[in-house]
């Protein structure tokens, strides 16, 4: 089911469940601003999830309402797992989902990072 990023912030998504420690997750990493893991349905070989610790619904909701130093730190989380995980070369894609019409299934602002393999064009048809 797709999210409509336009609705407030639901408590009770998986991430938000993650992020209070009510489902487990296979961490990355993890600093003040920032939570990593590894998708439990992977698209890629490497397929890693990073979310803000804050609640956010999308892409959208975030930049608008998060605070300069939180933006800054969400981006750079970003990158270092990236980096810490090997993949600036051969590269890697990021990919962040808004709305019901991109296909969000969570309410939670995350960012995909698929690596592993050569991964085609961005849009098929």
């Amino acid at each position: 089911m797709s999210v409509d990023a336009t609705q407030p912030y639901d408590e009770g998504n998986v991430f938000a469940k993650i992020l209070r420690g009510e489902i487990p997750c296979d961490k990355v990493y993890e600093d003040d601003h920032a939570l990593a893991f590894r998708d439990i349905n992977p698209q890629a070989p490497t397929h890693v999830l990073v979310i803000p610790k804050a609640a956010y619904v999308s892409w959208n909701d975030f930049s608008e309402k998060a605070g300069e130093a939180e933006i800054a730190g969400f981006v750079r989380a970003v990158g270092k797992v990236g980096r810490d995980l090997g993949l600036v070369e051969p590269g890697y894609r990021l990919l962040a989902n808004i709305g019901s019409d991109a296909h969000q299934e969570v309410g939670h602002l995350h960012v995909h990072l698929f690596a592993g393999k050569k991964l085609g064009p961005m849009l098929a048809g």
